[in-house]
Parts: structure tokens; C-alpha cells; sequence
């Protein structure tokens, strides 16, 4: 199983876009130093995040890491131009020595699409417009009008799709053979296996092989549960609460964060032994071959940050990889 981490470079109160843009950094690098395989980078539009061009940031990143690979996590593909995504994403590939992902979306805000001039009308129609076009630049080399994309790669580059709640979505990431990652944030994981399982179906159906399967989810780990439970809760309350005014979801309260955190629920806060449990619980219901992370939640301090990063790799990647090579 590939592990890593994703960010959306939340911004701390008090604190400028690029001291948090220089922290990402850090994290990637302390990511690839212990022995992580995946750092991904968020794009949104808001004052509370950092990263709105996740490909200039990951080209930061390429120059600072050796093996990790880039993603995005994710890129909002509704409101991008798709020749011009892939230029980006094929110039952080060559850059990186073919080390570049992209993973694509429809986004959880909507603020990108009138700042691009986009109507919110036709959300689904341009996810899907979009991926068609981005899909035959990829296996063409080509435009839809016909003209050459530039620069060429040597390999095809990795798309995902990123998926929330919608069964249709994982029915056409596997009826087009896309890797498909899920985001699993609240509620019990079980609900969520009829996705893998559509996903799997429609790739079945299409004749392609099973195509590759991300779960990501919120987290952070530390020395015991109760420090990692401490640690978080006021910040990822505080980031969820603010989003929740404005969809009108109720105030996040700790019994509930806690109840997240144990074995069913969706949360992995907890200890090394802890978020290794769950990973491999995870994987009996679902079967992934790729689980990401998110510690970044609500701005948590960046010292708590690269101490769940030192923990995963050090200590979770290796665990779940031994339980898993022993099946």
C-alpha cells in the first residue's frame, strides 16, 4: 500500500500566505525523508487556505524531495482549462523526473467558478466536458482542435478522480479505467464500500482491470491518544464549525470528534498503533491500494504536523506494510 499525506495549507490566525507556503515545504520534505510515497497539495480560493495553484507549489516541492511523488488533492477541473492544466502538470513531471500525479475534482467550494467566469449552473456539464478533453490530451499528445500539446512526455500521466458522495462519479472513473480517491471525512467507512464497489463494477463492465483505489481521510497522531485528541480538536473544530455555518451543518462538539477517532469511525487521531488498527480495518472493507492523509486541518501548528508526518512514516507505513505482505 502507497501512504501518504495531502495539505491544503490551511492558514493559522495571525499568519502570512507564505510563511504557510513555506511550511508546506517542510513538510514535503520531511514527508520524503521518511520514506512517504505520496505528498499532495490541495487547490482553493479562500483567505484561509494558501494554495490556489497547487502545480507552482509542487514544483517548489519537486526541487526540495528525491522520490516522493506530487499530486494535486485536488485540482478543481470544472473551473481549469484543461490544455493548460496539463502543461503544468507535464512541466512538474519532467521536472520532478516523472514523479507527477494529478488528482481532479469537482472542489468542495464554489468560489473558483465565478472567479474564472464560469457559471455554477453547469457544474456537472464542465466536470465532464473537462475530463474529456483532459483524457484526450493525454492519449493524444493533442487539442481538441488538433494542435499539439506541449512539452511531450514519455509515459501517461497519472490521473485520478476525486469522489465524495456521488455513486455516478465512481461509476465513470471506473467506466473510463481512472484511479478513483475517496474521501472519507464523516460517518461510519462501511457506507462508503458500495462506491468501491461500483467503481470496480464499472471497470469490470468496460473490460479494464480493477483500476487503483485511494481512501483519504482527516487525521493526526501523536505519543498517546488523549495528546492527539487534545492537540487537534480545537483547531479542526474551529475549521469545520466555520464551513458548517455556511452549509448549515450543526457545531462539531468532542464527544463526537472522539467517537470519529475510534475504530469505525472516520477520523485516524490517535497513536502510531492506533492509526495502523484502522488503516488495516480500512483495507479489509475496502481493499485500497493508496491511503492519504490530511493533518493539516483548521491550521494545527506546524511543529505538530511534521511530528505526525516523522510518525506515519516511521512507524505506520512500515507496520501496515509488514501486516499487509503477511496476508
Amino acid at each position: 500500500m502507497e501512504i501518504g499525506v495531502f495539505t491544503f495549507a490551511d492558514v493559522r490566525e495571525g499568519q502570512s500566505a507564505g510563511q504557510r507556503l513555506r511550511e508546506v515545504l517542510e513538510e514535503a520534505e520531511r514527508a520524503d525523508e521518511v520514506g512517504l510515497d505520496v505528498f499532495g497539495v490541495g487547490e482553493h480560493h479562500r483567505q484561509e487556505f494558501a494554495v490556489s495553484a497547487p502545480a507552482v507549489v509542487l514544483a517548489a516541492i519537486a526541487a526540495r524531495t528525491k522520490r516522493i511523488r506530487l499530486t494535486s488533492a485536488v485540482t478543481v477541473l470544472s473551473s481549469a482549462v484543461p490544455v493548460r492544466l496539463y502543461q503544468q502538470f507535464a512541466s512538474l513531471d519532467l521536472l520532478s523526473s516523472g514523479r507527477a500525479e494529478m488528482m481532479v475534482g469537482r472542489g468542495s467550494f464554489i468560489e473558483s467558478f465565478p472567479l474564472f467566469g464560469f457559471d455554477l449552473r453547469d457544474y456537472d456539464r464542465l466536470f465532464e466536458d473537462k475530463l474529456t478533453e483532459l483524457l484526450h490530451i493525454r492519449s493524444t499528445g493533442h487539442s481538441l482542435t488538433g494542435q499539439e500539446v506541449h512539452p511531450p512526455l514519455e509515459r501517461p500521466l497519472p490521473i485520478w478522480v476525486a469522489v465524495g458522495g456521488t455513486p455516478e462519479s465512481a461509476v465513470r472513473a471506473g467506466m473510463l479505467e481512472l484511479p478513483m480517491a475517496l474521501a472519507i471525512i464523516g460517518g461510519q467507512p462501511e457506507r462508503f464500500t458500495p462506491f468501491a464497489e461500483l467503481h470496480r463494477r464499472a471497470a469490470a463492465e468496460a473490460g479494464h482491470d480493477p483500476p487503483r483505489l485511494s481512501i483519504n481521510s482527516h487525521g493526526y497522531i501523536a505519543d498517546t491518544a488523549q495528546r492527539a485528541l487534545d492537540e487537534s480538536f480545537p483547531y479542526v473544530s474551529a475549521a469545520m464549525n466555520r464551513i458548517g455555518r455556511e452549509r448549515g451543518w450543526p457545531p462539531m462538539q468532542r464527544p463526537d470528534y472522539d467517537a470519529a477517532a475510534t475504530l469505525r469511525g472516520a477520523n485516524f487521531v490517535g497513536t502510531p498503533e492506533q492509526v495502523v488498527e484502522k488503516i488495516l480495518f480500512q483495507h479489509e472493507l475496502f481493499g485500497h491500494d493508496r491511503f492519504l492523509l490530511q493533518f493539516t486541518i483548521g491550521g494545527i501548528p506546524h511543529e505538530g504536523i511534521l511530528r505526525s508526518i516523522e510518525l506515519l512514516g516511521r512507524e505506520v507505513a512500515p507496520a501496515v506494510r509488514a501486516a499487509l505482505e503477511r496476508k
